[in-house]
């Protein structure tokens, strides 16, 4: 059940984590709320900015390439 000893592996929860692509947009966001008072009326620009940068991000767009390990056995294979 266990993986090969020797065998390339990426975790891809570690590996998922370098980016953060609407950061920005979030944190402007955060902070137009803290200076209106969570009053979301007056920062209606940052909420489009951080919907369109999140629908940007969905899956939709996105081409399935399998995973990053299901790719590294391939290439191992090869080296063989």
């Amino acid at each position: 059940m266990g993986r090969k000893a020797g065998g390339l592996y990426i975790n891809p929860k570690k590996f998922g984590t370098l980016t953060k692509p609407c950061m920005k947009e979030m944190i402007t966001f955060l902070n137009c709320l803290s200076h209106s008072k969570f009053n979301d009326e007056k920062c209606t620009r940052q909420k489009e900015l951080l919907s369109a940068c999140m629908d940007a991000q969905s899956t939709k767009n996105r081409k399935p390439w399998g995973s990053i390990n299901y790719h590294l056995q391939r290439l191992n294979r090869g080296r063989k």
